[in-house]
């Protein structure tokens, strides 16, 4: 995989600050409720199109596989279009996704979410580059931002799209198609931006395969994938999780989107605390820790949940934060930014599609959830040991590019 080496493409215009930080919000937003919003409808998905907890632990896992698959794709579209015209391409087959996956055949509930999720991969890959790119020196607050809206764009598909499904009568169908106008929106406002910005610029290219025999950036994928395969399983099977405990369907979507809501929090703080000093160990730590309690709250007696999807939606967030600033920390040099990041979504997301695959088989397999949580519960100790690894005050190698 090649990515870009050279300064930016000449822009025709430069568009306002405020207004390019607004649009990257709000298309980072547009990148979980595709994949949030299944959750708290899994149940009726399920029974309407009688698939197992397994057959829909695939369907859960598709988009999040698809993240790894896609992203190697991103940095040559970007070469060929520019990033604001690739993420603009982005935007249009989201909301192609969102049209197909709930156009009604079971064929096409799968087609649609392998759409949905090549789409969204685009957008982890390219935004991050387009945040170094244009705002070099608030890259720490712009990814705090950017990461906030990721976690609140889940938070509100997790929180309305049940009700709207109710109340509208559209059924779990057009509830899920309705986030096509959430896509819209974002691509009406990205829209100015594509405009100004000029012609793609003739670039180098740095080749990422050295960084593939780098112990550090090793660490920091198997982190990167540890974090997302357990936000992506919790987010898929918190809401059955919570109806098995007694939890009416309504109330489980929005206790989702309550850890979805306190994970803004963390995806804001957990960047801001790790650039504070050379080391992130005792961060990942933290984050770890009280990550595993929010999954033990999950075991114990009905009537801590609250507590527990509390703790763990500001834990995963604060982990995907600590993951994206473990990227730039560890790398010497925008160049090998722009390699580990390849390297950590690509193989990441694809270690974190195993896990509502894996979550749903188990429940299968034994009837129940306590199985389940403790496989997370044990790649939490993975993840806390990379996460310890990565956090050290050192970089990848020079000279792999």
């Amino acid at each position: 995989m090649s990515v870009n080496a050279a300064a930016p493409p000449a822009r025709a215009g430069v568009a306002p600050a405020w207004w390019v930080g607004l649009a990257i919000v709000l298309v980072a937003a547009n990148l979980r409720p595709a994949v949030v919003g299944v959750a708290p409808l899994l149940s009726q998905i399920q029974a309407d199109e009688r698939l197992s907890a397994t057959a829909a632990g695939v369907l859960t896992a598709l988009p999040v596989l698809c993240f790894g698959l896609v992203a190697p794709v991103a940095p040559p579209l970007a070469r060929r279009l520019g990033i604001e015209r690739a993420l603009l391409a982005a935007l249009a087959f989201l909301i192609v996704g969102f049209l197909v996956r709930s156009s009604g055949s079971l064929a096409a509930l799968f087609a649609g979410t392998v759409l949905l999720g090549s789409a969204i991969a685009i957008g982890n890959v390219l935004l991050p580059s387009l945040i170094k790119r244009d705002f070099a020196h608030r890259t720490g607050m712009m990814t705090g931002l950017y990461t906030m809206a990721i976690a609140g764009g889940g938070a509100l598909a997790a929180g309305v799209t049940v009700p709207l499904a109710h109340a509208t009568g559209l059924g779990w169908h057009g509830a899920l198609a309705a986030w096509a106008l959430f896509a819209l929106l974002a691509l009406l406002c990205w829209l100015p931006h594509v405009r100004r910005a000029g012609r793609p610029a003739r670039m180098g290219r740095l080749r990422v395969g050295g960084l593939w025999r780098d112990a550090l950036a090793w660490q920091v994928t198997v982190y990167m994938g540890l974090q997302s395969l357990g936000f992506f399983a919790i987010a898929a099977w918190l809401p059955a999780l919570l109806v098995d405990r007694g939890y009416d369907p309504v109330v489980a979507g929005w206790l989702l989107s309550l850890s979805t809501v306190a994970g803004i929090a963390g995806a804001l703080i957990a960047p801001m605390i790790a650039t504070r000093g050379p080391r992130q160990r005792a961060a990942a730590l933290g984050i770890t820790a009280v990550a595993a309690v929010g999954l033990l709250g999950l075991l114990a007696p009905v009537g801590v949940e609250l507590v527990a999807v509390v703790l763990l939606g500001f834990a995963q967030s604060a982990a995907l934060g600590l993951a994206l600033t473990l990227v730039a920390l560890r790398a010497p040099d925008a160049a090998h930014a722009a390699q580990l990041s390849g390297m950590a979504q690509s193989a990441g997301y694809v270690l974190a599609a195993a896990g509502p695959f894996a979550v749903g088989a188990l429940r299968d397999l034994t009837g129940g959830w306590t199985v389940p949580i403790l496989l997370l519960l044990a790649l939490l100790v993975v993840q806390g040991t990379a996460g310890v690894l990565a956090g050290r005050d050192r970089h990848v190698r020079r000279g792999t590019v």
